[in-house]
């Protein structure tokens, strides 16, 4: 007999308490081993429409539900007594009469409710509405018929419901289908485009078709129920959706790119993109780059998930940061670790130079930003060089007798680092690709780059220069949208042309419909590159529907404390693992403020309390957003340390998408908290 778990069940599972999962585990370890149940006390569920379901004692409360057919025992849910003979009435287990693939459908008469009730955006206590307009909208599907809802998977059940949907009403009705159903149906809504699937020849097992092995997964042996029962976290982080396959499978002639906003499955796409790659070709070295050490360290773990070590493909996938990867090359090029000039160290040197010099009519802040934005970035080293770069946002206008006053300055700062064998990323980066340029063999064959929005100029540089002239050597993944600490400037113009070759992702699986559509008010709707290509965020939609975000302005420390700790209890005891809370703040020295809210909460340390510059790459649950005060965002320090105009436009765009990131990290709960007065940025977000 096939022995089967269900998505249903590790979901379920997973939100159980800890002692009760222990003994969920050694029920379901029993049934393997027996199938027919013996000392499980199984009694059919009389009052279910599907008489295959049964329900399974775990102990006095906990009860396993399996359906059992002649030669398959799948295990489909576990839960609280009354809730899992509940969720067994409401559901049947059965092949769609068209596609074939086993679907655990939802009982179309047992839901009391499909459409929710109309609610906010978001939820203000202290300005609540008495009244609210709700405007009526299109049904999206209202063109397709039977036989089109049929072909992507949709129950007969359910056919008339998602042809009278409006967009909030779909998003009710995707907790009811299957979900290769609604990422059609989702796909149509946000392209026009119903993609039906590839008919598949007839299988003698429906269990075996493709949509089914993607909720139901045959166990093979302990080892790896084990794996199932241990991993249903990590498996949703790296699956693979429709909208994404096709830019994992497609090759490319040159440099590609693939956008969207966060949540839509980036990261995801350059996972399976490095590890396509490697899997090819059994010789191919492929390295996945993301932007710090934290980040690469996640993208090594959903490696090893995707591709397990057994398969050979991971040794040959490097995964690095981007100045971690540049580290390791330097060493072998130079026999040292690089000796990086810190901010300090800049500052004497540049003021140093200033008074040698004789410099008068610039301040220390603006060389620090003229060095840092232009000498170091593009690895200017000579005047003839800084007369012509077009110094990309700045505003304060240099002409020729200015630059070459400053010139003089900046060639002795690069002397003095010289003298001291002191370096600087820009410097490393600059000089590896000057070095890599000229080699006809790279060190790997492919390069996939993650958070590719932060990019610097000579990062850039560097990476196409490590990555073959080839097809798909070299592919980036990024939003414009959650760019913190760059400024903008031509891809083009270093040689890394993706215009016709890049895409954007449009189907948002992380986070909420309400979360979104909340964070997206922090941002314009088209955001656009120095080369001209667009970021449209109109037309995104998320796959779920969640409770909306709230926004709490408190009057001191210790009400916000109060508050915050209230919310985290309440998801806590909603079934939240502590690991799957996150808490942000602006600052490292506000890391404190966060810690001290939620003292004293079970498994307070497992929760991730960090700066808001760290949320990058990171996936909660639930997220706190700490310390929205005014003056903290955006940050006055930043402010009062702006050069010029331009400098201080870009300040306060990157500290609106600082709290975007940080907000965007939140799957189904979201609380922005702040002290009165709070920052400008809570108005847009609450618009």
């Amino acid at each position: 007999m096939n022995f089967l778990i269900a998505d249903t069940f590790t979901a379920s599972f997973n939100r159980l308490s800890g002692l009760d999962q222990k003994a969920v585990k050694a029920s379901v370890f029993d049934l393997q081993m027996d199938p027919t149940g013996n000392g499980l006390q199984l009694h059919r569920i009389d009052k279910s429409k599907d008489q295959n379901f049964w329900s399974a004692r775990v102990n006095r409360d906990i009860r396993l539900i399996v359906h059992k057919t002649g030669n398959s025992l799948l295990v489909a849910y576990v839960g609280h007594h009354d809730d899992a003979y509940a969720w067994a009435e409401r559901r049947r287990i059965e092949a769609h009469p068209r596609t074939g693939a086993v679907q655990i459908v939802e009982l179309r008469e047992r839901v009391e409710e499909v459409a929710p009730p109309a609610t906010l955006d978001f939820v203000f206590p202290e300005a609540a509405k008495t009244e609210e307009t709700v405007a009526v909208q299109p049904a999206l599907f209202a063109s397709l018929d039977d036989d089109a809802l049929l072909s992507i998977g949709v129950p007969t059940d359910w056919l008339a419901d998602v042809r009278a949907a409006s967009e909030d009403g779909f998003f009710a009705l995707t907790a009811h289908l299957p979900a290769e159903a609604s990422e059609a149906l989702l796909e149509y809504a946000a392209t026009g485009r119903l993609v039906a699937p590839a008919p598949v020849p007839a299988i003698a097992d429906p269990f075996a078709h493709p949509d089914a092995l993607r909720r139901i997964r045959l166990i093979a042996d302990q080892e790896e129920l084990e794996q199932a029962l241990a991993f249903p976290w990590e498996k949703w982080g790296v699956f693979l959706h429709p909208s994404q396959r096709a830019l994992v499978e497609r090759s490319f002639a040159g440099p590609a790119r693939v956008a969207g906003s966060a949540g839509t499955g980036k990261t995801i796409v350059a996972i399976h993109r490095a590890v396509r790659l490697a899997r090819e070709n059994p010789n191919a070295k492929v390295l996945l780059a993301s932007f710090s050490e934290p980040l690469a360290a996640e993208l090594a773990k959903k490696i090893l998930v995707l591709a397990p070590e057994t398969g050979g493909i991971v040794p040959r996938i490097t995964t690095a940061s981007f100045q971690g990867i540049a580290e390791q090359l330097f060493q072998l090029e130079h026999g040292v670790r690089p000796r990086i000039a810190g901010d300090v160290v800049l500052r004497e040197r540049l003021r140093a130079a200033a008074t040698s010099t004789a410099l008068k009519g610039f301040s220390e802040r603006f060389l620090l930003s003229e060095w840092t934005n232009v000498i170091d970035a593009w690895g200017l080293t000579s005047l003839e060089a800084y007369s012509t770069i077009q110094r990309m946002g700045r505003k304060s206008r240099l002409g020729p007798n200015q630059r070459a006053r400053l010139w003089p300055v900046f060639q002795a700062v690069r002397d003095a680092l010289a003298a001291e064998r002191y370096t600087t990323w820009a410097d490393v980066f600059t000089g590896l690709a000057d070095a890599l340029t000229t080699r006809e063999n790279k060190p790997f064959d492919h390069v996939v780059i993650d958070e590719a929005q932060d990019l610097a100029p000579a990062e850039l540089r560097f990476f196409a220069a490590l990555a073959p002239a080839k097809p798909d050597g070299l592919f980036l993944s990024g939003d414009v949208g959650q760019r913190i600490f760059q400024h903008p400037f031509s891809w083009a113009s270093l040689g890394v042309d993706v215009r016709g070759r890049s895409h954007t992702l449009k189907v948002c699986y992380r986070t909420s419909q309400q979360i979104r559509r909340a964070a997206d008010k922090l941002l314009p709707t088209v955001l656009r590159d120095t080369d001209g290509l667009e970021d449209e965020r109109r037309g995104i939609i998320s796959v779920f529907d969640g409770p909306a975000p709230e926004v709490k302005s408190l009057a001191d420390l210790a009400a916000e404390a109060d508050a915050v700790r209230q919310a985290v209890a309440t998801w806590l005891g909603d079934g939240i693992a502590p690991h799957e809370v996150g808490l942000f703040v602006r600052t490292s020295q506000l890391v404190p403020r966060a810690r001290a809210a939620i003292a004293g909460l079970t498994g307070e340390g497992e929760m991730t309390t960090a700066p808001m510059s760290l949320a990058k790459g990171l996936e909660f649950r639930a997220v706190v957003v700490m310390a929205c005060d005014e003056g903290i965002l955006p940050l006055d320090e930043r402010v009062a340390d702006a050069a010029d105009e331009a400098e201080l436009d870009n300040i306060y765009e990157t500290e609106r998408r600082l709290l975007y990131v940080a907000c965007t990290r939140a799957r189904e709960h979201l609380l922005l908290t702040g002290v009165t007065p709070t920052s400008e940025y809570l108005a847009d977000f609450m618009s």
